[in-house]
């Protein structure tokens, strides 16, 4: 297995272990964020959903640089994207800090994609991720770390605008993929 495929399968490791952090609440109101008390489990999940994220980067520009680009690559790499923000998407949701309709937006885009890519699979085909659909990923997970981060303090909501920015992406790229793709589906009708 190389290091770009390594580095996928590391933050699908990771996930559960960012999920846990989330779940259990301790010790409550430890640390400090940008003026909000935070268990210390949050934090460190943050922490967790940035290296996540880092290993995301990483992995994508060594397998393009050093010609490692895989199947598996091509579709771990995505998946493990919309698990991990999927996962976080859900905890801020519940947290009350989006709203929840543009949550379930995202969630039905990822997984009709994460349908799409099977389908072509079946067929011998191999989606790759288009630059909307990494526009989206980006958007998602910066939103993401500002909304885990309180904003980092600052008074304009740029959490909030990287939220909405990430929901049109996540309906433009969905809507591109289906309409590039849209021979799969020649022999449904």
């Amino acid at each position: 297995m190389n290091l770009p495929n390594k580095l996928t399968l590391m933050r699908m490791i990771l996930i559960p272990i960012f999920t846990l952090l989330l779940v259990f609440n301790w010790p409550a109101g430890a640390v400090s964020v940008f003026g909000e008390p935070v268990a210390t489990s949050w934090f460190v999940g943050v922490i967790i959903f940035i290296v996540a994220c880092l290993t995301d980067f990483a992995d994508g520009q060594i397998a393009r640089r050093n010609h490692l680009v895989t199947n598996f690559g091509k579709f771990a790499d995505p998946l493990a994207d919309k698990l991990l923000v999927m996962t976080a998407f859900i905890f801020l949701a519940v947290r009350g800090s989006v709203p929840a309709w543009g949550v379930a937006i995202i969630l039905w885009r990822e997984l009709a994609v994460t349908g799409l890519r099977l389908l072509l699979a079946g067929s011998g085909e191999v989606m790759a991720a288009a630059w909307p659909g990494k526009i989206k990923t980006n958007a998602q997970m910066f939103a993401i770390i500002f909304l885990m981060f309180n904003n980092f303090g600052l008074g304009l909501r740029i959490d909030l605008i990287l939220f909405y920015l990430a929901v049109f992406f996540t309906i433009y790229s969905g809507t591109e993929y289906f309409y590039k793709n849209r021979g799969v589906f020649s022999d449904s009708f």
